[in-house]
């Protein structure tokens, strides 16, 4: 593959993430412009998170029956009209209805584009294509949240969505004109069939499972923090702008750099290893990060530590499941990402809930929580995931 077209594959997977995070750093404004108290302003981002979980449930198993091109291009225009419905929004319950578009459409774009740079690269460059797209993703989560927050305090949180639609209509043009026009396999299955074999996929993979479960503990932690650090960090005495509170998203690119040395770790078998410390990481990281009020030294120490132990856990759940086999990987990344949107969905409704009633260290307490708890599960099930090692067999017959 050329490497013009790895770049647009990844750049195409940033772009389409990015719409899931943008809202973030914006709940204050939203908030005040729509009424919305401390507590129900976290359902915006639950409101995505549905949008998300629709996605992947029945909207990324498409790719496995339908041109992926024509796919990937009708789903960017309909991503387009969402952008420019949360834009123009007039009232609480349209932003929530536009909101759980771009969730949908956002990750129905970006998973559908990781699947998608695997079909179209050889079989000797898969990684390194998969892993460019991957990259993409990250990237794209961590500058959506400093990208928004700067673009709001210039022109106003609608702003974002309004560039966004814009550079939809740019990438749906390079898209078209960058994408290769030939047919890729397909499963071969009728929608219902496809569906139905995600949940069996569920069923017989216990690697799916757990990893499935790890992910749901571990993004509910990182959603409650990302949630709730708009609210104490635009109120006094920190009063800080849009911009300043998104670009402690940059602080994660480290974990970029950690997510290829973990997969790479994985693919060595060390799997478990990096699963234990980048749990331990995790529970560690609200220790600064409960130090907010005092330091936003800590804190940024706090974000980076977070985000390292997210990617490297991230990464390594997906290469297990990945290594079940070849015949099904959207499904699987679908069913694995609907984990994750559970989580997200649980944090981001959670952590507005408790800093309404117990501020900035219930939030903490809350988010060391469910740490704690995804360390808990993982030593409680490592027997069994070590020894259940999967087997393309199982995969074909859970597919069919």
């Amino acid at each position: 593959m050329p490497g013009w077209r790895v770049l647009l594959l990844a750049v195409a997977c940033a772009l389409s993430v990015a719409n899931v995070y943008y809202a973030q750093p914006l709940l204050d404004a939203m908030g005040r412009e729509f009424g919305l108290d401390e507590a129900a302003v976290g359902m915006v981002v639950t409101a995505t998170q549905i949008g998300c979980a629709v996605a992947l449930l029945l909207v990324v198993p498409l790719g496995d029956l339908l041109d992926r091109r024509r796919l990937m291009i009708g789903q960017l225009v309909l991503l387009m009209l969402a952008l420019a419905a949360v834009a123009t929004a007039s009232g609480a319950g349209w932003l929530l209805a536009g909101m759980a578009a771009l969730g949908l459409l956002g990750t129905a774009m970006a998973q559908g584009l990781l699947a998608l740079s695997a079909a179209l690269a050889a079989p000797g460059e898969r990684g390194r294509v998969v892993g460019a797209a991957q990259g993409g993703v990250v990237i794209g989560l961590l500058l959506a949240r400093t990208l928004s927050g700067a673009l709001a305090d210039l022109w106003g949180w609608r702003a974002v969505y309004l560039m966004s639609a814009a550079l939809s209509a740019l990438l749906a043009v390079a898209l078209a004109l960058g994408l290769p026009r030939r047919r890729l396999p397909s499963a071969g299955m009728g929608y219902g069939a496809l569906l139905r074999s995600m949940y069996a996929l569920v069923l017989t993979e216990p690697v799916l499972r757990v990893r499935g479960m790890i992910a749901l503990l571990m993004f509910a932690a990182v959603s409650v923090f990302w949630t709730a650090l708009v609210l104490p960090l635009s109120a006094p005495p920190h009063a800080l702008s849009h911009t300043a509170i998104g670009a402690f998203g940059l602080v994660g690119v480290a974990g970029v750099l950690m997510a290829a040395r973990a997969g790479r770790l994985a693919d060595g078998g060390q799997g478990q290893r990096t699963t234990g410390a980048g749990l331990v990481l995790l529970c560690l990281s609200w220790i600064p990060l409960a130090l907010l009020d005092w330091s936003l030294w800590a804190l940024a120490l706090g974000v980076l530590l977070l985000d390292v132990a997210l990617q490297a856990l991230h990464v390594t759940n997906q290469a297990m499941i990945f290594s079940i086999g070849a015949q099904a990987h959207s499904r699987l990344v679908g069913a694995y990402m609907l984990f994750y949107a559970a989580g997200s969905g649980l944090g981001a409704i959670a952590a507005t809930t408790v800093y309404a009633h117990a501020g900035w260290p219930g939030v903490c307490a809350l988010g060391a929580g469910f740490s704690a708890a995804a360390l808990l599960f993982w030593l409680a099930t490592l027997p069994r995931g070590v020894a259940a090692k999967p087997r393309e067999g199982q995969c074909q017959n859970a597919a069919g």
